[in-house]
């Protein structure tokens, strides 16, 4: 539904945030969405509790204490991130919420005001810029792939293969796009530059040919979701 957002965008169509929320905005306005956004909010609630009990047993399993922090940490940022988007999730089913846009620049704007908190702005960006470049080298190398093999998929269709690739690397660019914009933000000590990935894409369509790339980013933010759909079949729980 982002990359859906952002292919209008790319078009002149302005009409919704191309992030989170505008797809959650999108959902609500729809017959019977709040029901749905109430579900999936409870859902994610729930999906966050079970990354917290794998976290709890997969401590309890490791021989070594490095190996049981290793994978500690490994299933508690999942817990984090589905965690907070339940919180998310719910607010919108509220009637509640504001824009990821807003959000991220209020919660940049007190940080900019020091030396350490542009610093912390700075490593988010860059942070962000590392998680979207990884993003695009699992595509390039396909890498996704030697993951679905190790849950013991034998083959793997071209459709799976085909939109894993497109899907990794627009993610990554998208992502990529973020952290160039909170990085500038810290340097400029401007938390209006800090906008999130509305903003990113936004300001990604006024560049010569950023209409063009926001076109292809959409498309395959679009084929990322499908990819993640197919590849249910193969993810090892």
């Amino acid at each position: 539904m982002i990359g859906w957002i952002a292919v209008r965008l790319a078009l002149g169509d302005s009409g919704g945030s191309a992030d989170q929320t505008g797809a959650m905005a999108m959902i609500a306005q729809a017959p019977g969405g709040r029901i749905l956004l109430w579900a999936g909010g409870l859902v994610m609630a729930i999906l966050a509790l079970w990354f917290l009990l794998r976290t709890w047993f997969a401590a309890r399993r490791g021989h070594e204490m490095k190996a049981a922090v290793v994978d500690a940490l490994r299933w508690s940022g999942p817990a984090a991130v589905y965690a907070g988007l339940s919180g998310m999730v719910l607010r919108f089913a509220a009637g509640g919420g504001s824009s990821s846009s807003a959000q991220t620049q209020s919660a940049t704007a007190g940080l900019l005001g020091s030396g350490p908190g542009r610093a912390l702005v700075l490593l988010a960006g860059a942070v962000v810029i590392g998680i979207g470049i990884g993003f695009v080298v699992v595509g390039v190398t396909r890498r996704f792939l030697r993951q679905l093999e190790r849950s013991g998929a034998r083959s793997v269709g071209a459709a799976l293969r085909i939109t894993g690739i497109v899907g990794y690397i627009a993610k990554g660019f998208a992502l990529t796009a973020v952290g160039v914009l909170l990085g500038w933000a810290a340097i400029s000590a401007d938390p209006e530059k800090a906008t999130g990935l509305d903003g990113a894409l936004t300001t990604m369509a006024g560049l010569p040919a950023g209409v063009a790339m926001l076109l292809l980013i959409g498309v395959g933010l679009i084929l990322f979701g499908v990819h993640s759909a197919l590849r249910s079949r193969y993810q090892a729980m």
